[in-house]
């Protein structure tokens, strides 16, 4: 490993990005941000994950260095294997629990450096890093509900004793959840043999600070809620972060990104639905074929990221020149900016909602997994810039119920909510343009590291 050596008048950051996708690249945008505030960074990062940081790197040769530990052994994660995208969703626990071994390594290259990190900002996964000794700033790549409700249900386990869902009433709106539609980091019962891994999660508000890849527009009753938990004010809100690209070099692409924009240019402003489940979730042949006919039923224009989703036979020839099906990774925001594009069929991660608030896409909503059910509920119920579709990871949506929601939602039915969405989106471009309230908060941010 090398050492991070601060230039002459930086501060000295340590950076321990947790490795999946949806919360790793928005670490990474924000450690750029920081690189050009002139802090120095020092990334934590295991072998296998160190291409995501080839581009960060590359943009400050000078500023940010890799710090490669070893990947710690663990019995139930195969060999070779050290970013979640290899595991699936349900490996998250697994992760979690293997990388806390990483305590004793980053203690002794703290204790031996010469000049040690001023403060750390690690992913919310590692609660257990705010007692390294230095300042803790807990990142948070999903938004500030899911945290409170992580937080509100670790107080309350008792609440697991009844079959009832479960109502934070002392959240704002008082929001309703049944048990299997709570993240997974929450625990199923006050005994799970997983609760020693998920406690990690529930250490962060007790952190020295917490940063949320959200913002005011779309979050602010919750972050005043985060703040009064607290009882201080670092607190801060900088999302949406900025899609640079950095870390994304290593996504491979078979589809040809300006063929697709191509063919969305021919097609009628907000005609086109968007639809695409993220990077890891692969939907089972019956729930395929119940979405594939949805489509064909609708008369809607889509696209369809498919990556490895079993296609119906005969499908791409019925829907030709009405459909286009892309079997890799699309230039997502690309695709939900262009004019024709009128609606996103989305599982709600957060990064996915991020991007349709960003650009003023309409969400139709099919929430499968971790935190999609809140990010769903935040999105249809308080928000209203999204419709609910279907839910669950193993639901089979009805096709014919399916088609009747995207015909109508794409049409004169959703026009009032693609209203509030472009609107949303005006608000959450305002958040980070200068004066905004996300340009705000990270310029707080860097007044308080430098402060350190």
């Amino acid at each position: 490993m090398t050492e991070a050596m601060p230039t002459q008048g930086s501060k000295h950051i340590m950076v321990f990005p947790y490795p999946a996708q949806g919360h790793l690249l928005p670490l990474l945008d924000l450690t750029h941000q920081l690189c050009l505030h002139g802090f120095t960074i020092s990334i934590i990062v295991t072998p296998k994950n160190l291409p995501y940081l080839s581009s960060l790197l590359t943009a400050h040769p000078t500023a940010v260095t890799a710090v490669t530990l070893p990947f710690p052994h663990h019995p139930s994660i195969p060999s070779g294997v050290e970013n979640v995208k290899d595991l699936g969703g349900s490996g998250n626990l697994l992760m979690m629990a293997s990388l806390r071994k990483l305590r004793e390594p980053i203690q002794n290259w703290l204790s031996s450096h010469p000049n040690p990190p001023v403060a750390l900002i690690s992913d919310f996964f590692f609660g257990w890093t705010k007692d390294l000794g230095i300042p803790r700033f807990a990142f948070f790549s999903s938004g500030a509900f899911l945290a409170l409700i992580v937080d509100f249900v670790f107080d309350k386990l008792h609440l697991y004793e009844s079959t009832e869902p479960i109502c934070f009433s002392d959240l704002p709106h008082s929001p309703v959840f049944k048990k299997e539609h709570l993240p997974a980091l929450v625990p199923q019962s006050p005994v799970s043999e997983d609760l020693e891994s998920v406690k990690d999660s529930a250490m962060n508000f007790s952190s020295y600070g917490c940063i949320f890849n959200s913002c005011e527009c779309l979050e602010k009753e919750y972050m005043e809620c985060v703040k009064q938990n607290v009882n201080h004010n670092r607190i801060f809100s900088i999302g949406p972060v900025s899609s640079i690209g950095l870390g994304r070099g290593n996504l491979d692409s078979n589809i040809d990104a300006m063929a697709l924009l191509s063919w969305l240019d021919g097609c009628p402003d907000g005609s086109v639905l968007y639809v695409c489940f993220g990077s890891q979730k692969v939907l089972t042949k019956e729930q395929c074929d119940a979405l594939a006919l949805g489509l064909e039923k609708s008369m809607t224009k889509f696209v369809w990221v498919a990556r490895k989703d079993p296609i119906p036979d005969g499908f791409e020839d019925r829907v030709a020149g009405r459909g286009m099906i892309v079997r890799g990774w699309a230039p997502q925001m690309d695709v939900l900016s262009h004019v024709a594009v009128g609606g996103f069929l989305s599982h709600c991660g957060w990064n996915s909602v991020l991007e349709a608030i960003a650009s003023g896409t309409m969400i139709l909503a099919w929430p499968m997994e971790a935190d999609q059910f809140v990010d769903a509920k935040l999105l249809v119920e308080h928000k209203g810039v999204a419709v609910r579709v279907c839910e669950g990871g193993t639901t089979v949506p009805d096709p014919n119920e399916l088609s009747r929601v995207i015909a109508e939602t794409m049409a004169e039915c959703g026009q009032e909510i693609r209203a509030r969405a472009k609107e949303m989106a005006g608000k959450a471009r305002a958040a980070t343009e200068a004066g905004g309230s996300s340009t705000e908060d990270l310029e707080r941010l860097v007044k308080e590291l430098s402060s350190l």
